[in-house]
């Protein structure tokens, strides 16, 4: 009975998009949930907005971010950022090269 297991987190996580915001330490992610209808058998496509609280701000507009729940930090954020899982690629235009005519 002195066996310790390694505490398993019972805390619901949630992978999403980061959606643009003003707001500082905080961001808004979008989650999309897909689901089929049990009568119609029509697969349904249902998005949330999740509040969550990202300390560093480390997590820009268009990445891919992990969230898990967490105790009620405001009136909105229910929800911590524990990772950026990818940011989307950016094209960067190509350096303007002066023609000698």
């Amino acid at each position: 009975m002195t066996e310790t297991s390694p505490r398993v987190s019972r805390r619901k996580e949630r992978i999403g998009q980061v959606l643009p915001s003003k707001m500082t330490k905080t961001i808004v992610v979008q989650v999309e949930r897909r689901f089929r209808h049990p009568r119609y058998r029509k697969v349904i496509t249902r998005l949330k907005k999740f509040y969550a609280h990202d300390e560093r701000c480390e997590a820009r507009p268009g990445d891919q971010v992990l969230i898990q729940e967490t105790r009620p930090l405001s009136r909105l954020k229910r929800w911590r950022l524990v990772q950026v899982l990818n940011r989307p690629v950016t094209e960067t235009p190509p350096a303007a090269t002066p023609t000698g005519a």
